[in-house]
């Protein structure tokens, strides 16, 4: 078998076998098949795409290149969530401990933030001391005994995955579907998840940008899913603008830890309550939704999800101090408040340019080995079809370099557009 050949057959639009699907990443995570002919493949697969079938072939061959965990010796069922990334996003730090304190045990491999999106664990290294890189043997010890985890990727998970992206971020290629995939499922698959929750971004912010496109991948992925055997809903949800009001590590991580206390903004609570329901029947610990939810507020309410985020925490080396008080987090030099220059009716607070403005901060990453200032981000105080007068706060910066604060004014203002007559508000969930 040639890797030029199977590369002609799809260039061909002929649907490649599972043995030649194999043959293909396999020399991928070797090294056999070089990078120009892996990026001429992933090339014709953006072109032509894959059937179902191809892509659940690519997934687990995508997984079987490195360990994959069994997690059955410990926890029942193996619940995971993952998000397509967006701006605000810090769902994971409330979802996951609500989750566990309704005694369905969570453990989950996050990553960090690229471009404009946020990333969960550089969300969680605002906690000093918080350990992101467990060893497969402290993953699986500690999530039987906490009953959560939340950590980077181990590098054996997946390995072709991580060389197949490097190279689809550079040719042109990230935004196939069959790729994208291939790619989230395989690293759950290799994870040890046989439940999992995906919570797929539409919008501006996000890297689906219409509804069409984000429910063909979400339709792919539960394919791959059923054929792989394992239990998945996808939930497509907002992100023309941010979730929540806070965009930046050690304020996302604040909000976060309001909302277990029974605060935080009214969208980013719904949109947690929402997804922690959706694990909890999945998991088998609720027959439905309805219960799902009532379990999940009670956690909130009586406070055993905050004490589970407090047993994260330390368990993974953090300094609880900074989640029982989250006035110890960082915080940034310059504070200052814009006010609205107009009156009227919100009807844009553009995600992706408020994400970007966000990165130029600092808060995020230009490239992979930029630091991140996890003081530095935004409040942004109104949603879409918000009645906002003149003089009125509209967004909060914190910076700690006066220059970028000056470009970043003027970037989140540009992401906030106006109307003189009423807006309806943006829907939380499309379906």
């Amino acid at each position: 078998m040639r890797a030029v050949d199977i590369i002609i057959n799809k260039r061909d639009k002929k649907e490649l076998t599972r043995e030649e699907i194999r043959f293909f990443v396999h020399g991928i995570s070797t090294g056999r098949i070089p990078d120009y002919q892996t990026s001429a493949w992933a090339m014709a697969v953006l072109l032509n795409g894959m059937t179902p079938r191809e892509t659940t072939d690519l997934t687990l061959a995508m997984a079987q290149t490195g360990e994959v965990l069994d997690m059955h010796d410990v926890v029942d069922i193996a619940v995971d969530k993952h998000s397509t990334g967006g701006v605000g996003d810090k769902t994971t730090i409330s979802v996951q401990p609500i989750v566990a304190a309704c005694g369905l045990p969570v453990g989950k491999m996050s990553g960090r933030g690229l471009g404009f999106s946020g990333g969960t664990l550089d969300k969680m290294e605002s906690i000093p001391g918080y350990r992101c890189d467990l060893t497969t043997e402290e993953f699986e010890e500690q999530l039987k005994r906490t009953g959560l985890v939340l950590c980077g990727q181990s590098k054996n998970l997946a390995p072709a995955d991580g060389k197949l992206y490097a190279l689809r971020d550079v040719t042109g290629t990230v935004q196939s579907i069959p790729l994208i995939a291939s790619s989230v499922m395989g690293k759950k698959i290799a994870a040890g998840a046989n439940a999992i929750v995906l919570d797929v971004k539409v919008g501006y912010g996000a890297f689906m940008e219409t509804l069409e496109d984000a429910r063909e991948l979400a339709d792919l992925m539960v394919q791959i899913g059923q054929l792989a055997g394992r239990k998945v809903v996808t939930l497509l949800s907002d992100m023309n603008q941010p979730l929540g009001n806070a965009v930046g590590n050690a304020l996302e991580v604040r909000e976060a830890i309001d909302m277990l206390h029974g605060g935080g903004p009214k969208d980013f609570r719904e949109h947690c309550l929402h997804v922690s329901a959706h694990m909890l029947v999945l998991g088998e610990k609720a027959k439905d939704l309805a219960e799902g939810r009532k379990l999940s507020e009670k956690a909130v309410r009586d406070g055993s999800a905050f004490e589970k985020l407090r047993a994260l925490v330390k368990a993974q080396g953090g300094d609880v101090a900074y989640v029982d008080d989250p006035d110890k987090l960082q915080k940034a030099r310059f504070i200052e408040v814009v006010e609205s220059p107009k009156n009227g009716y919100l009807d844009q607070v553009q995600a992706r340019s408020v994400g970007e403005a966000a990165v130029a901060l600092g808060a995020g990453r230009a490239k992979k080995s930029d630091p991140v200032d996890h003081a530095v981000g935004f409040v942004i105080h109104h949603k879409v079809g918000d009645a906002v007068e003149k003089g009125q706060p509209l967004f909060t910066i914190h910076a700690n370099d006066k220059k970028k604060l000056t470009i970043a004014r003027e970037a989140v203002l540009s992401a906030h557009g106006w109307s003189d007559a009423p807006v309806p508000a943006l829907p939380l969930f499309y379906e």
